[in-house]
């Protein structure tokens, strides 16, 4: 019988539930007070999780936050009063642990979104945000049937999602105000 992507849907979505069921809310609480008092946000992670990373830095860009994606060659050096969004799934990706700990260094928070409390990722934070999800070297399909870090990366976007929007009903923005933040050149 061919698989149908109605059925597929139903999957992710049914897998975004549960995962989200799941949640430790705690530390989620803290990040939109993390992002409202920090002077820079800067962002960091490989793959589709930085590109869901990625979409959440644009967000906060809108509700008017600097922000930084770690490897432009227009980003500054971090320092203390920033705050370094990093993600990775296993906590273990070099180039994100790097910029952690060198983040840390400079005296930045560090915030890790990983689905590993474990890692050396969250040894390195000051708050780890935590997604009850695969990571992509698991491929047993104990905790997922979607490919690899598929659930790792979906709830990370729906969960970075609803910290921006969470930060953008306390804001007094308007949509129209945050829709001047939108690229304009092309």
């Amino acid at each position: 019988m061919k698989s149908t992507v109605r059925e597929s849907a139903g999957l992710v979505l049914n897998e975004v539930s549960h995962a989200t069921a799941d949640i430790d809310w705690a530390p989620w609480e803290k990040l939109p007070d993390l992002i409202s008092h920090s002077d820079a946000i800067f962002a960091i992670g490989n793959g589709r999780s930085g590109l869901a990373l990625r979409m959440a830095a644009m967000r906060f860009m809108h509700l008017g936050r600097i922000v930084h994606v770690v490897g432009e060659t227009t980003t500054p050096a971090i320092q203390s009063g920033h705050l370094l969004l990093a993600v990775s799934g296993s906590g273990k990706t070099d180039t994100v642990v790097r910029a952690a700990q060198v983040a840390a260094g400079r005296g930045a928070v560090v915030a890790a979104i990983t689905a590993s409390a474990d890692s050396p990722l969250a040894r390195v934070a000051d708050h780890v945000l935590l997604v009850p999800a695969a990571e992509k070297t698991d491929r047993s399909g104990a905790k997922s049937g979607q490919y690899a870090g598929t659930l790792f990366e979906q709830m990370t976007l729906v969960l970075l999602d609803a910290v921006f929007h969470a930060l953008w009903l306390d804001s007094g923005i308007s949509a129209d105000q945050m829709y001047e933040r939108h690229a304009n050149l092309g």
